[in-house]
């Protein structure tokens, strides 16, 4: 401590004597005393004492002269290690408190001489030292206050600088607010803060606003929502991460979002509103979104429903690209893994914050749609508008589907609600409207081309760009769509990659009514003007076959052999006279209310297509359809009474409870589907204008023909739509279409044997002929060469209905599978009356049977030149009756056995006629007692 405190005495000392040398007479002149101001050692308390006590001058310039000569040597002198080397190596500490007091008397006496109390004693020295005071002292340090002072006011200036750019930085910032350079204002905004905080101790600082960008940030985030701009959310997401705000970015845009969706389709159902209103009334901008969709008429419905989703499409492509932006940001920048935690929350939050986003966005636009659907009736909508609306919905869902995978269960709920309510009012009304066509229809020939397929109506047109599958591989209608199908479904699947530059995937549904005509009548019933050259034509076209062909076909011909076989020549013969006439048209048979069935049929489709949860409600209907108008055909043309009963075989077991089911619902169709009671459709009645009486037009046969074949062509369309059907109906109703067509589509054609039958019944005079053989004897004695009249008689009538056939013909084609119905039936016809004139015989010899035979070869000889169908119907029922009068009493029993179906007249005849006299009374009624016993099946 000793030597400390000596230490800090020495350096006083020392740096008092090198100041003080050059202020003391002749020694120290030339040395500058300003130094003794920046080196005052002694304390003032010392001074202060010094000044008080009495000066002795003469003492203070000793004390002065005491001082070593050392001292006064140059600058360079150290004075430090001078004083250092004279300390002793024993340190008293009494001699070194009286060293020091030396040296404080030292440095009193030379503070004294600048003060000018001892220079007075030497004028000359008392003007060197004011003259140094002036020129040094004074001046250097005028120039030291006065550099102080400029340092001073160049700082004040800079800050008053700083401070007026302040005051301006809400222009600036407006300025880069325009031009949307975020991040610069973010950046100069953040500047601003720091300079406010840098300069807060100037009291005006509080005056100064300082400018903030968080409104006019959020106003730009929000602008993203509805018209996405990369470099626009590029600049807007870099001034978020200057603010240390990711989250909260993502947060006000998921509002913003929000707010969206729901000004735009207020703003977009209020302008259709306001514009129906017609009135400037206000009272619409107050409205609930929901109250104003009840106020939609319905003609600006579906362009409102257009725009509507136009709209939010956009909202949802710009989230869409949102996302894209921040994926492809991730792919360029890694999530950071090293950096700060916050970074890594900041980045896992913007990516689960916008995956929840999805589903959150397409409910709100969900819950929007659904408000503007349900605040209508759309149960009274014209039909293209009401497909148009489910068109449009569907492809919403579509959207919603590839936006988030949603399956829009609340779009699906609100439109199955309007369809079922529309369809069930549909149905009702196009039944009503089927039963005054088919009412009104006179059964004329409408006439299509003989390409025409269902495919080329309007009302198909969907099913070549639809996404289903095509409906059946073996048909090439819809070939050419199918390769347009393909492609469609990218568009499809692939919205927001189609659409995202530009279009709008709801742009199509508008104005694209009819883009292109059908072309699928022809000019007249037939496409050929030769159809009048290939009329029906008489069978002795065929007179030049030699007859050793034409009687070994025919005696070859066995019961096994099909129906429709023919020899060669019967072919050849058939091709020109089929009455499909080969060179003629091949066109369809149908009418224009079997059209406009068909139409209805591809609308019902149609909404069953583009709204799958109705498909069952919209097949029970279709079923409806055909159910109704295959009755109707029945009632018009096969129901009587008369000759229904007497017809061998003429309905199935199949077609009769078809028939009886129709008769049962489906003529008293439900109004719709899901309805507890019945509105029922009344039967259809036949048209006045339609005549079946008339002999010369064969009862009817052309209305005939058309209905029956307009019906089977209308099968052959159901048929063709089964498996396009089937892939739309649930899996839980797919035995309901199953049973639908195996029971009734395909019974269609078996209506053929009813309604024919009834002008083969009338077609011949049957009657003539059992009157005709009544009159022939047949209990002869001689074999005749020449057959009865009865038969010539019979081929007559078969030749005028042939020619008759041939007059009907010329206006309508008679399909080849419909002339050998007709000719099926009329030979059966004759042939059972050839077997019900045998039975009436009271007395018969064997030389009658021969004649029977006779005549019966005969009749067959000339009936195959007038028809082609091999084998003849019926034509062993004929001969076995003939052959059966030769039978003995045992073969007789048999016989009675194995061939029910002969009538019990025509079996007893046989007993009583054949065996006669050869057998007694109890055998004959043993005999009879078996025909009695007979269990008949009915035919």
């Amino acid at each position: 401590m000793d030597r400390l405190w000596f230490l800090e005495i020495f350096w006083r000392v020392v740096f008092f004597l090198r100041a003080s040398v050059s202020s003391l007479p002749t020694r120290v002149s030339q040395q500058p005393v300003t130094c003794l101001s920046h080196l005052y050692l002694v304390s003032q308390e010392e001074m202060r004492e010094m000044r008080e006590q009495p000066i002795d001058p003469q003492a203070e310039q000793e004390i002065i002269n005491s001082i070593q000569e050392v001292y006064y040597s140059n600058d360079s002198f150290d004075m430090v290690q001078h004083e250092l080397e004279k300390l002793p190596p024993e340190l008293n500490l009494q001699e070194l408190e009286e060293y020091r007091d030396q040296l404080k008397r030292q440095q009193a006496a030379v503070k004294l001489c600048q003060d000018g109390k001892c220079f007075m004693m030497s004028l000359p020295g008392s003007r060197q030292l004011s003259i140094s005071k002036e020129d040094f002292t004074e001046a250097s340090l005028g120039l030291l206050a006065n550099q102080r002072r400029r340092h001073l006011l160049t700082g004040l200036l800079k800050s008053l600088r700083t401070i007026k750019t302040l005051q301006r930085t809400d222009v600036r910032l407006s300025e880069m607010l325009e031009e949307e350079d975020y991040p610069g204002a973010i950046q100069l905004c953040l500047e601003c803060q720091k300079a406010a905080s840098t300069f807060k101790h100037y009291s005006c600082i509080r005056y100064v606003k300082i400018p903030t960008t968080t409104e006019q940030l959020d106003v730009a985030l929000s602008k993203t929502c509805k018209h996405f701009d990369v470099s626009h959310y590029t600049r807007v997401q870099l001034a978020y991460t200057l603010l240390e705000k990711t989250q909260t970015a993502m947060d006000q845009l998921h509002m913003h979002f929000t707010q969206a969706i729901h000004n735009t389709v207020f703003q977009v159902v209020l302008g259709y509103v306001e514009l129906c209103a017609g009135n400037a009334d206000t009272k619409f901008q107050k409205m609930q979104y929901k109250d104003l969709c009840t106020h939609i008429t319905q003609d600006s419905y579906v362009p409102c429903l257009s725009d509507l989703c136009k709209a939010l499409w956009e909202v949802m492509l710009s989230y869409h690209r949102t996302m894209q932006w921040h994926e492809e940001q991730d792919k360029e920048e890694p999530p950071p893994t090293t950096d700060t935690e916050e970074a890594v929350v900041d980045h896992s939050y913007v990516k689960k914050k916008l995956e929840h986003g999805l589903t959150r966005i397409w409910q709100e636009v969900q819950l929007k749609v659904k408000a503007y659907l349900l605040g209508t009736d759309m149960s009274n909508f014209k039909y293209d508008d009401f497909i148009v609306v489910l068109d449009v919905i569907s492809r919403l869902m579509q959207v919603g589907e590839e936006f988030c995978g949603s399956k829009s269960e609340l779009l699906q709920e609100s439109i199955k609600r309007q369809s079922v309510n529309y369809f069930k009012n549909y149905h009702r009304t196009r039944l009503e409207e089927l039963r005054m066509f088919l009412e009104n229809e006179t059964w004329e020939l409408c006439p299509v081309k003989s390409n025409f397929n269902i495919a080329q109506l309007h009302e198909f047109k969907f099913m070549g760009q639809s996404r289903s599958p095509s409906v059946s591989p073996s048909r090439q209608v819809l070939s050419s769509q199918d390769q347009v199908l393909s492609s469609k479904d990218q568009e499809v699947l692939s919205l927001f990659q189609h659409f995202s530059q530009e279009g709008n995937p709801f742009e199509r549904h508008i104005d694209n009514k009819d883009e292109e005509t059908e072309d699928v009548l022809a000019s007249n019933g037939y496409e050929s003007d030769e159809l009048e050259k290939c009329v029906y034509q008489d069978y002795d076209s065929d007179s030049d076959v030699p007859d050793e062909l034409k009687q070994d076909y025919v005696d070859e011909q066995t019961g096994d052999v099909p129906l429709k076989s023919a020899s060669r020549e019967t072919l050849r013969s058939r091709k020109k006279s089929d009455y499909s006439l080969n060179k003629g048209s091949n066109a369809p048979i149908l009418t224009n209310t079997t059209l406009n069935v068909i139409r209805l049929v591809g609308k019902y489709i149609q909404m069953m297509n583009i709204l799958k949860p109705i498909a069952f409600d919209v097949i029970h209907c279709v079923s409806q359809l055909f159910d109704y108008y295959l009755y109707a055909v029945y009632t018009f043309f096969g129901r009587n009474d008369m000759y229904e009963s007497s017809g061998p075989g003429l309905i199935s077991s199949r077609l009769r409870t078809t028939l009886n089911r129709i008769q049962e619902s489906s003529s008293s169709v439900h109004g719709g589907p899901g309805e507890d009671r019945k509105e029922k459709v009344p039967s259809p009645h036949l048209s006045q204008l339609v005549v079946l009486t008339a002999s010369e037009t064969l009862y009817g046969l052309a209305q005939r023909v058309v209905a029956t074949e307009s019906l089977v062509f209308l099968a052959e369309q159901f048929e063709f739509l089964q498996s396009h059907l089937d892939t739309m109906m649930p899996a839980a109703k797919k035995p309901f279409l199953q049973q639908f067509y195996s029971q009734t589509v395909s019974t269609a054609s078996e209506l053929r044997k009813p309604i024919y039958w009834v002008v083969a019944a009338k077609a011949l005079d049957y009657e003539q002929m059992l009157l005709l053989m009544a009159g022939v004897k047949w209990d002869i004695r001689e074999i005749m060469s020449q057959h009865n009249v009865y038969v010539d008689v019979l081929l007559k009538e078969f030749e005028e209905f042939n020619k008759r056939l041939g007059d009907v013909s010329r206006h309508v084609r008679v399909p080849l599978p419909v002339s050998n119905v007709l000719w099926e039936h009329c030979i059966r016809l004759a042939n059972r009356t050839l077997v019900e004139g045998y039975g009436n015989v009271k007395k018969c010899s064997n030389e009658g049977r021969a004649l029977m035979q006779l005549d019966f070869q005969q009749f067959l000889m000339k009936l195959e030149k007038l028809t082609d169908m091999r084998p003849i119907p019926d034509k062993d029922f004929v001969e076995t009756y003939i052959k059966a009068y030769y039978l003995t009493e045992n073969d007789m029993e048999q016989f009675i056995k194995n061939h029910r179906e002969y009538s019990m007249k025509q079996l007893a005849n046989l007993v009583n006629v054949c065996l006669g006299s050869h057998i007694n009374k109890k055998a004959r009624q043993k005999l009879l007692a078996a025909i009695d016993d007979i269990d008949r099946p009915k035919r």
